[in-house]
């Protein structure tokens, strides 16, 4: 065990090395449950994830849920008194590939453990591929409320350079099934920008995401994450790197298409139907607002009260942890003042409701004050009077240049 200069614990530690801030009992924490099993890896994926054949015979599902169960008592003993769960997701790797009966006992085993507040929003990812009518039926009758379906793209040559096994027309056909099956919420996730892709590529991805009928859409430019076959793929001279200014202008014709079909931006890379605050991922909004998250799996990350902490990545040694009577510990950071500022600014100028000018100190007001005068904010009051700078059109694609101008002295 080692602590660095910032403060943070280091190692695979045991519970002992977690102190949970006491907390509003009333206050709803957000859950994250991580699955980290894929049938084949993408090349541009730097998640924690592993193929049946990385793995070997050291871990697999049946070994994941004993542990994920165990994880879950361990964690709800954890905090004094256990607070209610407002929104569950689980995340991945690829969910869908435990079927929805394995969803389910999931769920079940959050149920024993953790009281869910009444309308709470449960999510999980699902790959295209591994999803069916019968699986959304029973996803739904477990209790999930929302679909999160990873679609990419709708060229064939897009995905095959992605690594993507799933076929140009399964993820509006998954959509499509999932609506069927009563999800009154379903999101698509793109990636653009992937080496290839043209205009033409791009609009036709956005007429499937339309023709889905999802409420909800998140589109990401493709990042070429060091370690991954992609790195290396362009590190060779076999792909070209991607062009932040294709980047910038795909991002644009994104925003213009949703926009145009009645969905409104949230969050810089999301948009939901407008009109409809529950199409808008509850979860994922904790994270933006500061909110408190406990976070269960392998290299799952949590943050509460101030304090953020990591597990163990690997499923073997997470799941010999927990079967110690430890939770699986890796690292634990107590954050300053300065650091939530921090991450309070940077967080809140990616939301549509922008960053209050309350929160920040003379100085940042009047550099986050030029940023309107640059155009890359607007100025708005809210109903209490109070006024807060939001991205503008042109700010979103700036939004980290934005944030470094508002917190960083000249």
């Amino acid at each position: 065990m080692t602590r660095d200069e910032t403060g943070a614990t280091r190692g695979e530690s045991g519970a002992q090395d977690l102190v949970v801030p006491a907390c509003d009992p009333a206050t709803p924490l957000g859950l994250y449950i991580h699955v980290p099993f894929c049938a084949t890896r993408c090349g541009y994926c730097d998640f924690n994830t592993y193929t049946a054949g990385e793995l070997g015979s050291d871990s697999s599902p049946d070994t994941w849920h004993a542990a994920i169960a165990t994880e879950l008592a361990l964690a709800a003993a954890a905090m004094t008194p256990t607070r209610p769960i407002s929104t569950v997701f689980v995340g991945g790797g690829t969910p869908s590939l435990l079927g929805a009966a394995g969803l389910a006992s999931v769920l079940d085993a959050v149920r024993d453990h953790f009281d869910l507040l009444p309308g709470a929003e449960i999510t999980t990812e699902s790959n295209p591929e591994s999803t069916s009518p019968r699986f959304f039926d029973g996803l739904l009758t477990a209790g999930f409320t929302r679909v999160s379906l990873g679609m990419q793209s709708a060229a064939p040559h897009v995905l095959a350079t992605l690594d993507r096994v799933h076929t140009p027309g399964r993820a509006v056909d998954a959509a499509r099934e999932a609506a069927a099956a009563g999800f009154a919420h379903v999101n698509l996730d793109v990636i653009y920008g992937t080496p290839g892709e043209s205009d033409a590529d791009l609009d036709a991805t956005l007429d499937a995401v339309l023709a889905a009928g999802v409420d909800h859409v998140s589109a990401y430019a493709l990042i070429v994450e060091d370690g991954t076959a992609m790195a290396r793929r362009v590190r060779r001279g076999e792909l070209p790197a991607p062009d932040d200014d294709v980047l910038a202008d795909r991002y644009e014709a994104i925003d213009a298409r949703l926009h145009a079909a009645g969905m409104e931006w949230y969050e810089v890379s999301n948009w939901a139907q407008a009109g409809d605050p529950q199409a808008r991922c509850r979860h994922n909004i904790g994270y933006w607002d500061s909110a408190d998250w406990w976070g269960i799996g392998p290299g799952a990350h949590s943050h509460v009260g101030g304090v953020r902490w990591s597990t163990v990545r690997h499923p073997g040694r997470h799941a010999s942890t927990l079967a110690a009577g430890r939770l699986p510990v890796a690292a634990v950071e107590v954050l300053d003042e300065t650091e939530k500022h921090t991450e309070r600014v940077m967080l809140a100028i990616r939301r549509d409701s922008g960053l209050p000018l309350s929160e920040l100190d003379a100085a940042e007001r009047a550099r986050a004050l030029e940023t309107v005068e640059a155009g890359l904010t607007v100025l708005v009051s809210d109903r209490l009077g109070g006024d807060r700078v939001v991205l503008s059109n042109r700010g979103r694609l700036l939004a980290d240049g934005v944030v470094r101008q508002v917190l960083t002295d000249p």
